[in-house]
């Protein structure tokens, strides 16, 4: 199957009133249980390789190209997104590779020179047939839309896409990146109101500390994109673990390699399908 725009799918998803998964990719392994997990679920995926991740391969080309070929060869619609980018030089990489969507992060900027740094990646997208995202806490802040306690308003957040042109925005409603424990409380109250504030799909990260239930309450009151990647993380190392120390004489790492990308692919798949609104296998709630 062809890959799919990020657009489309955000699109799609929005006017459904549904949520997609945007999952991150770490190695080629990632990728390839992602795939598989939309594919067990019938259900299309977002497949985000971030600026860290770029960071520990040491370019963004081999694995970027190699995410690409994984979504081509899917039997479901996946897109290929940049995650987290706070370089605008990756960010045109990134679209210049094929990348059907990028998300620039300006919230270390004064707001002024954020609006610029993200209109220009956004006028670049636009001009190769990509779409762009940002994010948005509070205005002036210094640690991201995510960081514990920001919000963001309603009324910035509109000025703030109109300003820039983005076409999806990420909102601080009560997640923080990198949680273990899926104990976040999201405003969800506050949701509603900046969806009927800005006209563009939005986007919730750090949803790895957010419990099922809240997830399925955000999206209903207007949250589109929902980014996973530590919780999945958790699978992934698990299924590694249990695997070394099933055989402590093991060496080929393939073998637990496997195990960990055969570890990740049920929950990946089974959090598909409670964003799009389908049957819950399990609560998942304890997970890492």
């Amino acid at each position: 199957m062809t890959r799919i725009s990020t657009l489309e799918l955000l699109a799609a998803a929005r006017t459904a009133g549904r949520g997609i998964g945007a999952f991150n990719v770490l190695h080629l392994e990632t990728a390839e249980a992602l795939v598989a997990a939309a594919e067990q679920a019938g259900l299309p995926v977002i497949l985000q390789i971030s600026e860290n991740c770029v960071r520990y391969h040491g370019s963004l080309r081999p694995i970027g190209l190699a995410t690409i070929a994984a979504a081509e060869a899917a039997g479901v619609p996946v897109a290929v997104h940049l995650d987290h980018a706070e370089d605008a030089a990756l960010a045109r990489e990134a679209i210049d590779l094929g990348f059907s969507s990028v998300m620039y992060d300006g919230a270390a900027l004064a707001y002024a020179d954020n609006v610029a740094a993200t209109a220009a990646v956004v006028r670049y997208a636009h001009a190769a047939g990509a779409s762009a995202e940002a994010e948005l806490g509070e205005i002036g802040g210094k640690d991201g839309a995510h960081a514990p306690g920001v919000r963001t308003d309603p009324d910035e957040a509109a000025r703030f896409v109109a300003e820039t042109g983005v076409d999806a925005l990420a909102v601080a409603v009560g997640s923080s990146h990198a949680m273990r424990e899926r104990t976040a409380r999201l405003d969800v109250e506050l949701i509603g109101r900046i969806r009927s504030r800005v006209p563009v799909p939005l986007v919730l990260h750090g949803s790895s500390g957010v419990p099922d239930g809240s997830l399925v309450e955000a999206i209903g009151a207007g949250m589109t994109k929902i980014n996973v990647s530590t919780h999945l993380n958790g699978f992934f190392t698990g299924g590694v673990r249990a695997a070394l120390e099933s055989d402590g004489k093991m060496v080929d790492s393939r073998k637990y390699l496997r195990a960990g990308r055969d570890g990740l692919v049920p929950e990946a798949a089974r959090l598909l399908r409670l964003f799009a609104g389908g049957p819950d296998d399990n609560d998942g709630g304890s997970h890492t």
